[in-house]
């Protein structure tokens, strides 16, 4: 098996996650930053943000996800989500990311033939993206899970941190330790997933 297949399998949703990373935030930020810079966009368009948030910002993530999931969940499922947030509290940091818009439109207006792939494409690079980081964090033994409260978190997000408006929010990358490992993972048949041909 090569190193790279090994990566991807090392690459699972860990939802038991602590605050005893012995990484700094420095290196967590240098490697995310590096990810991000290497990770493939259409155009070379380079349309990903990511926003760290650590210690109180990232405590101060799932208190805002908290509050506005309460009045849409029902009140006998809410223990449930709200230890589910607290879980994701529970460990080191939070990344955001983002696609800027701005760079999508404007490509929508010098390429128009591809006018319509442009936002096809943006969320591909942010796709790609969320991956890379993720897959990159497993190899340095740092636990992870991916989570998508846009577009309810959006504009709570945006006034917390002053998120430029053109900033579109598409997830939420959980990491801390790990405190308990991911269960089996289970793959359906190739025969449903995969055609050949010759």
């Amino acid at each position: 098996m090569t190193e790279f297949i090994q990566a991807l399998k090392k690459r699972r949703s860990i939802y038991a996650l602590g605050d005893n990373l012995p990484q700094s935030q420095e290196e967590i930020t240098a490697l995310v930053k590096e990810i991000v810079r290497e990770s493939p966009t259409s155009f070379n368009s380079q349309t990903q943000r990511v926003v760290f948030l650590f210690g109180d910002a990232h405590k101060k993530l799932w208190s805002i996800t908290e509050e506005a999931l309460k009045p849409l969940t029902p009140a006998e499922a809410f223990p449930n989500t709200q230890a589910k947030l607290q879980s994701f509290a529970a460990g080191t940091g939070t990344l955001l990311f983002f696609e800027d818009m701005d760079i999508v439109k404007n490509l929508q207006e010098q390429f128009e033939l591809y006018a319509d792939n442009f936002p096809v494409w943006s969320e591909q690079a942010s796709g790609l993206t969320q991956a890379n980081v993720w897959t990159a964090l497993a190899q340095k033994n740092i636990g992870a899970n991916l989570q998508h409260y846009n577009p309810v978190i959006d504009e709570a997000v945006a006034k917390e941190w002053s998120i430029p408006s053109q900033w579109k929010l598409r997830a939420q990358l959980v990491f801390g330790s790990i405190e308990a490992e991911a269960g089996e993972k289970e793959y359906m048949e190739d025969s449903a997933r995969f055609l050949e041909f010759n």
